[in-house]
């Protein structure tokens, strides 16, 4: 039988790997020509704190998956997945639509994904809840950042 780390950790590449395809050097070119926050000094950390969380988040993932009381429980891995795949769409959106309101969107709504995961697996794992609250603290900030992008370039989009 497979290793439940290795099933995760194979998805969730798979998931980040197949959806970052979906980044083009366009839209690359389009959102790195948006005016930024004078504030925004930490943006070059930013892809190593979505690494932590990600890594959290598949961590969070194998201590549900190992402690649940139906191994594997599907419905949770489904909505972990569907948290991935809202995390891995919001540089997508922004560049398909070449509108910082649609990663505000999805921030957003990838948020709401994490706190109703974070309850539903507190039962399970109070452990796999704490290791979301990376990404329940950095998500608003993401999301806040790109609603400030938003204004500061409202007459560009």
């Amino acid at each position: 039988m497979i290793k439940s780390w290795l099933v995760i950790g194979i998805v969730a590449v798979l998931v980040a790997v197949g959806l970052g395809r979906l980044n083009t050097p366009e839209g690359y070119r389009w959102f790195n020509r948006q005016r930024r926050p004078t504030w925004l000094t930490f943006e070059g950390l930013i892809p190593v704190i979505w690494t932590v969380i990600l890594i959290c988040g598949v961590w969070s993932a194998y201590n549900v998956w190992e402690a649940a009381p139906s191994n594997p429980p599907w419905g949770l891995m489904a909505v972990y997945l569907l948290l991935e795949v809202s995390i891995m769409l919001y540089t997508p959106s922004m560049f398909l639509f070449k509108n910082l309101r649609a990663g505000t969107i999805v921030g957003a709504a990838g948020w709401v994904i994490g706190v109703i995961l974070a309850i539903l697996v507190y039962p399970v794992s109070s452990t796999a809840t704490a290791l979301l609250i990376p990404y329940l603290l950095w998500s608003p900030i993401g999301t806040y950042v790109t609603w400030v992008m938003e204004g500061l370039n409202s007459s560009r989009d």
